[in-house]
Formats: structure tokens, sequence, C-alpha cells
């Protein structure tokens, strides 16, 4: 599964990053960020925490490719 995240649309409530953390991680300002590898879902994600993330996120900045 590939992983897009709009940074222009993410406000940095960090639910990606608490739901996945092996897949997602909040960068030095707050917003969201797609770990080192973690594109593919790879980084030792999870599949359905992806896509729970994906839902968590109050912003819909989260997009699931398969």
């Amino acid at each position: 599964m590939r992983i897009l995240l709009d940074t222009d649309v993410c406000i940095g409530a960090g639910q990606c990053a608490l739901v996945a953390p092996d897949v997602f991680t909040q960068d030095d300002d707050g917003f969201g960020t797609v770990v080192p590898g973690g594109e593919d879902g790879g980084g030792g994600g999870d599949g359905p925490l992806v896509r729970e993330a994906a839902r968590a996120c109050p912003v819909q900045a989260i997009t699931l490719d398969a």
C-alpha cells in the first residue's frame, strides 16, 4: 500500500503518529510525515493500523493507494 500525506492539508493533530508510530511521525514543526521507508506501507507498519490512522486524521490529509 502506498501512503500519501498532504502536508498542505495537515494541521499537526498527530493522530497518525499515535495510531501507527512505525509509519508516521511528526516533524520539528509538529506536522505529520511518513517515516523513511514507510511510503509503501513498510517500516514495520501494519495495514489495519495505517488504514485506521488515515481514518483518524481530522482533515483527511492521508491517502492510501492499494
